[in-house]
């Protein structure tokens, strides 16, 4: 298909900061405001793209869960 959209973009740098701060993805689910499932997380660290909303929800989380601001792009690639 000509202009495909790359869905796949391997593992996204949030997938670092979570194990550098010894974080699983119950622990993100488990303090997050919004809604959010492990799966979603597990999504975003692979690479999967995900919509504009549901980056901020884990964003959200994270910082809750680490106590310190993230810019989208510290934690997504593309």
């Amino acid at each position: 298909m000509k202009g495909a959209i790359e869905r796949n973009l391997g593992e996204q740098p949030i997938a670092r900061i979570m194990a550098d701060n010894a974080l699983k993805s119950h622990d993100l689910v488990k303090i997050s405001t919004g809604h959010i499932t492990h799966k979603m997380v597990a999504r975003a660290c692979k690479g999967r793209r995900l919509t504009p909303n549901m980056k901020s929800k884990i964003r959200d989380a994270l910082t809750r869960a680490t106590d310190k601001v993230y810019a989208m792009d510290e934690l997504f690639n593309y």
